[in-house]
Order: structure tokens, then C-alpha cells, then sequence
């Protein structure tokens, strides 16, 4: 859980360093605001996705399911600044499926904490193998980082994507074409 209190004296500390006078006017409701929008934001802290990958529904066959194109939301655990962008997870079901809701929740459990995306890629397809239990699971991130387009580098636009395969996806070249070719579409 967030402790609000200790982000709002936080807060006060930041704009006080910064060179702000936190009693201003436009800034006098700052801290309880950050205070918030942390509990909202970093929300993934107190989740498991587990939770939202337990609930499946018996399949006959076992072929490729995508989810393509879950928008997301993250803080970069290095400078607290977001990155945002999509993912997309296929995977193979063994007699099992889950909600496709679930997939989409399962992303916001893992981005709504401080992060990085190459973790985030991973957790993602590690939830899916150890909860679903599918033959395989592929997960791609493409985001765009504003710790790298507002300071630093500046190079807006720019995107990072990041690749997880976990089981028949590791080695079966045509599932992973298959795969692109679905997420391209």
C-alpha cells in the first residue's frame, strides 16, 4: 500500500529542492494530488496476477490465441517518469484458455509498478506459463520511454521493443512468424 502521508511530505521536500515554494498558490493541493496518483498508479504493487490468470475455460483445441495491441502505462523504476506503449501475447493453450480480459489485466499488474520494460516483457510471459499453464507463451512490448525523449538523449519517437518466448515459442520458428505476422495485422 502507499503510504500517502510519506509521499505528501515527499512532495513538499521535492518542490521545496527544486527551488518552489510548496505554500504557492497552484501548489498548495500538489502533494495530496501526487499522494493519489501514486496509490492509482503504482496499484500493480499490491496485485498478483495469479488472480486474474485463475479463472479458465476448458478447450478442445489448442491452438494460437492472440491478444495484440493492450495499451499500457508505466513508471521507469529509474527516474520515475513514464514510459507507455503496447503489448501483445500469444500462447498456445493446453485444454485451457483464460478470459481475454484477463491478458490485458495481467499486463496492468506488472506496469502499474515502478518498472523496467525488459522485466515487464518477462513477467508477463512467466505469469502466463506458471498460471494458464499453456505449451507456450510470446511476449512482445513496444513503448516509448520519456526518461529517453524529454532528458537525456531526446530522441522522441523513438520505441523499445522487448521479446519474452517461454516454451514451444522458444524454438519453433514458424509459431513465432506466425505470431509477427498476426501482430502486424
Amino acid at each position: 500500500m502507499v503510504d500517502q502521508k510519506k509521499v505528501k511530505e515527499a512532495v513538499k521536500l521535492f518542490l521545496e529542492g527544486i527551488g518552489e515554494d510548496p505554500a504557492r498558490e497552484g501548489l498548495i493541493e500538489t502533494p495530496e494530488r501526487i499522494a493519489r496518483m501514486c496509490t492509482e498508479i503504482f496499484s500493480g504493487m499490491d496485485e498478483d496476477a495469479k488472480e486474474h490468470l485463475s479463472k479458465t475455460f476448458s478447450v478442445s483445441k489448442n491452438e494460437i490465441v492472440v491478444e495484440k495491441d493492450i495499451v499500457f502505462y508505466s513508471a521507469c523504476e529509474h527516474h520515475l517518469l513514464p514510459f507507455y506503449g503496447k503489448a501483445h501475447i500469444a500462447y498456445v493453450p493446453d485444454g485451457k484458455v483464460v478470459g481475454l480480459s484477463k491478458l490485458a489485466r495481467t499486463v496492468e499488474v506488472y506496469a502499474k509498478r515502478p518498472q523496467i520494460q525488459e522485466q515487464m516483457t518477462a513477467q508477463i510471459a512467466d505469469a502466463v506459463m506458471e498460471y494458464l499453464g499453456p505449451k507456450g507463451v510470446m511476449v512482445m512490448v513496444e513503448a516509448e520511454h520519456m526518461c529517453m525523449t524529454m532528458r537525456g538523449v531526446k530522441k522522441p519517437g523513438s520505441k523499445t521493443v522487448t521479446i519474452a518466448k517461454r516454451g514451444c515459442f522458444e524454438k519453433d520458428i514458424q509459431l513465432q512468424n506466425d505470431f509477427f505476422r498476426m501482430v502486424q495485422c
